[in-house]
């Protein structure tokens, strides 16, 4: 099997950071303890080096800070964003379970972290699927996520019953073959997928949503108890490095069957 990525792949992973700058550390109201505990439960742990190892940096878009600083994965502006309404928007003002993470901000703090951290990383995630489509006619960006074995109180979708692995996608932007062929290789490999369930759709840049077919794009969703211990954030070393031979695997065969 050739697992050679193809030079028209993106991977963008948001959440694997957790830091926090020093000058954002009084933005929060968490002890020193509890923010460590936010950190455990909201980072998507381990996921670049899960998705993404000896990838080509310029195929890499890596979030710099957690995402309690700043969520790159949100639409900036909170009117756009449904999970602004528990205080998960852009810019987190709630914890997991709905406790106070932020004190209000003022709209210059608000400003400077989207200029800091927000609009540099979507500028980024922008030229490099730019680059791929004036280089190949084509891109495919990875979404990288993890996900609890238990659903975090803040979720919308919180049934106990949570595949291994879930594929989200975008009507627009996802091709049937691409998701078909990802259930269908991980159903093969004895693990549990859905689509869609627990978490939907997949990012794509704004100048090209919903506007460029040469552009798709998939989310890949990794139950973290399938990797790591979700109490420590240790990774199981066996299970760790064969889920991602078999991601990689998986994303290299798809991505190839479907869009050549």
């Amino acid at each position: 099997m050739n697992n050679i990525i193809p030079p028209w792949l993106v991977f963008h992973v948001p959440h694997d950071s957790q830091l926090i700058p020093n000058n954002i550390r009084s933005q929060f109201s968490l002890s020193k303890e509890e923010l460590e505990d936010e950190l455990l439960k909201m980072t998507d742990h381990h996921t670049l080096a899960l998705f993404a190892r000896d990838v080509p940096s310029s195929q890499i878009v890596h979030s710099k800070v957690s995402r309690l600083v700043v969520d790159v994965e949100r639409f900036a502006d909170d009117t756009q964003e449904s999970m602004s309404k528990v205080g998960m928007g852009v810019i987190y003002t709630r914890t997991h379970n709905g406790g106070e993470l932020r004190s209000s901000i003022n709209s210059v703090q608000r400003n400077d972290l989207l200029s800091k951290w927000y609009y540099p990383h979507h500028l980024a995630l922008t030229q490099a699927v730019e680059s791929s489509l004036q280089s190949y006619d084509k891109c495919l960006v990875i979404d990288c996520h993890s996900f609890p074995l238990i659903a975090l109180p803040y979720e919308n979708n919180n049934s106990a019953d949570r595949p291994e692995i879930c594929i989200g996608t975008n009507t627009y932007h996802t091709p049937r073959k691409l998701s078909e062929g990802l259930i269908g290789y991980f159903s093969n490999q004895g693990v549990t997928v859905k689509q869609n369930t627990p978490f939907a759709d997949a990012l794509v840049p704004m100048p090209f949503y919903l506007k460029d077919k040469r552009v798709s794009s998939v989310m890949i969703e990794v139950r973290r108890d399938i990797y790591l211990n979700e109490d420590t954030a240790l990774v199981k070393a066996n299970q760790f490095e064969s889920l991602a031979s078999n991601i990689r695997e998986a994303i290299v065969e798809c991505a190839l069957n479907t869009l050549g």
